[in-house]
């Protein structure tokens, strides 16, 4: 069949039998992994001389009191970033002892409020009490570590945006970096934000051989059951590494995906095996989020539909998204990238870790 449109998209149901088989060997030599989280609590390492551009030497203090709380509770260093996100979102690393119209009675690095939750209001206004107090609360939220770090830090803050935090992310892991022995990055790694996507095109599978290649069969298809360089799958190799599964045996595949037991399918079927796992779906682009074109819908195939991810948003109304398999021939089965208005897709797929900011 030769696909029409501008978005082309093919589907695969894999033969059970073959992947019972590469499943089970899997599994018998590749452990599940962790859900990440840029590894353990680090140690801070500054002398006197440690300068970092855009901080006195009273909030380096306080970021270092923030570190040591996290180390201390032996909390994983994307936890101690958070923990430095939401200070510098409340108090740019300063001990403020004034409150302000929202918490009248909000004090300190974190702003926490006189309610009996964050003790007296010594242990408010102290760096080492108020940021020990921050990361006990946020190791109590069920699943933190999968959340985007403004919203896990907002589990905790409870601000009534809560994106208000994201924009103090870079600075969080900036300051962690200069402050420990330790190194992170913000693409391609451990440390990268739930819902964020990978750093262009990272998809383990681009050099494999696509269905046109070596006709539809079993050898044909990726770890996750779709064929290889389709829009699907890069899409679902996403969905994987943005809830921190980058290596077998995937926690998403396409046969397993719906709790149903029926294949998650073509892009065509996706918003169906969306709504049937329960996660959420709207009309606002948000990084890391599936973008769905039902058949026809933005130039997508008329018969399949495709499926992309949201890169980037922009601030005119658009956003960038990347896939593969979005091009017509010869350079269909790679990576593309294009700008998009937000009005063009048939709706948005969410991560359960994400959120639809109103």
């Amino acid at each position: 069949m030769k696909p029409t449109g501008l978005l082309i998209c093919t589907a695969i149901i894999v033969p059970a039998i073959f992947l019972g088989l590469v499943l089970s060997i899997v599994l018998l030599f590749e452990p599940t992994p962790d859900p990440a989280d840029c590894g353990p609590a680090v140690s801070v390492s500054m002398s006197d001389d440690t300068k970092v551009d855009g901080y006195s030497t009273e909030q380096l203090t306080n970021a270092a009191a923030i570190i040591n709380a996290g180390k201390t509770l032996n909390l994983s260093a994307k936890g101690q970033m958070i923990s430095m996100m939401a200070a510098l979102g409340e108090s740019g690393l300063r001990v403020l002892d004034i409150g302000d119209g929202a918490g009248p009675d909000s004090r300190g690095l974190f702003q926490q409020r006189d309610n009996g939750a964050w003790g007296s209001y010594a242990d408010r206004i102290s760096p080492t009490i108020s940021a020990v107090n921050f990361v006990r609360a946020l190791q109590k939220v069920d699943g933190w570590e999968l959340l985007e770090p403004s919203l896990a830090g907002n589990k905790v803050q409870r601000n009534a945006d809560p994106y208000h935090y994201q924009r103090y992310w870079p600075e969080a892991v900036k300051l962690v970096q200069a402050l420990s022995n330790s190194k992170f990055s913000l693409q391609g790694s451990d440390c990268a934000i739930p819902g964020q996507s990978g750093a262009g095109d990272d998809y383990p599978w681009k050099n494999s051989p696509t269905w046109l290649q070596i006709g539809a069969n079993a050898a044909s298809t990726s770890p996750l059951g779709m064929y290889y360089r389709e829009c699907v799958d890069f899409a679902l190799w996403r969905v994987n590494q943005q809830m921190g599964s980058t290596g077998a045996p995937f926690k998403f595949l396409n046969g397993t995906f719906r709790p149903d037991g029926q294949g998650l399918g073509s892009a065509l079927t996706w918003k169906a095996g969306w709504d049937a796992k329960g996660w959420p779906a709207g009309s606002t682009p948000r990084v890391g989020a599936v973008v769905w074109y039902a058949p026809g819908a933005g130039g997508a195939d008329p018969n399949f539909g495709h499926v992309a991810v949201v890169k980037e948003v922009k601030d005119n109304g658009t956003y960038v998204e990347e896939g593969y398999n979005g091009n017509p021939a010869p350079a269909d089965h790679s990576y593309y990238t294009r700008t998009v208005t937000n009005s063009v897709p048939s709706a948005f797929l969410y991560l359960p870790t994400q959120e639809e900011k109103k």
